[in-house]
């Protein structure tokens, strides 16, 4: 069993779930805006979905499932992770969402370098594969400015759960000798 991670930014904490932050993930995810971009997040969104998704984070010791929150009032403003690890191949997947009431702000980049930076440095791995809906421009601009590249298209690769439709999916492949801090 690892012992407890907690990353932190100037302005973040990188954290584990817990059963508190039910609400704060119920009022981030409960947004069509958001979950339309997300694979597996239903809308609506409800508590009920929030326990669930919590307790499988409490009980998932092989990935790493962060909790984005505030240093200044300690609100939950969205999640990321690192998943699929592979030490022998030193990969992972995983990916991040906010609240959109808080994008614009930069709290994405900065939890997104955060995340990389401990996947390479103290993770020691070498190649981090993430992806992006097709017209996620958001998403697309985060990723390829620390160098991610996009490596290819995965037509209708996810049924989308909030909005019932087939998503293309945008493959995003970062090298730890491109990744740019």
């Amino acid at each position: 069993m690892r012992s407890k991670i907690i990353l932190e930014t100037k302005r973040l904490f990188l954290r584990e779930w817990n059963l508190e932050d039910i609400d704060d993930l119920v009022e981030g995810l409960n947004n069509i805006e958001v979950s339309k971009w997300l694979g597996f997040v239903p809308y609506p969104y409800t508590k009920k979905d929030a326990e669930n998704w919590i307790n499988s984070c409490i009980e998932d010791k092989e990935n790493y499932k962060f909790a984005i929150e505030l240093k200044e009032n300690h609100k939950v403003i969205g999640g990321t992770s690192l998943e699929r690890i592979n030490k022998i191949q030193g990969t992972a997947g995983g990916g991040i969402w906010t609240n959109a009431s808080y994008h614009g702000k930069g709290y994405g980049s900065e939890a997104w370098r955060r995340r990389i930076e401990f996947a390479f440095e103290e993770l020691d791995l070498r190649r981090l594969e993430t992806g992006f809906f097709d017209g996620n421009i958001p998403s697309f601009k985060m990723q390829t400015r620390f160098g991610g590249k996009i490596e290819g298209l995965k037509r209708k690769a996810y049924l989308c759960i909030a909005d019932n439709t087939y998503k293309d999916e945008y493959i995003v492949g970062l090298l730890k000798e491109e990744w740019s801090k």
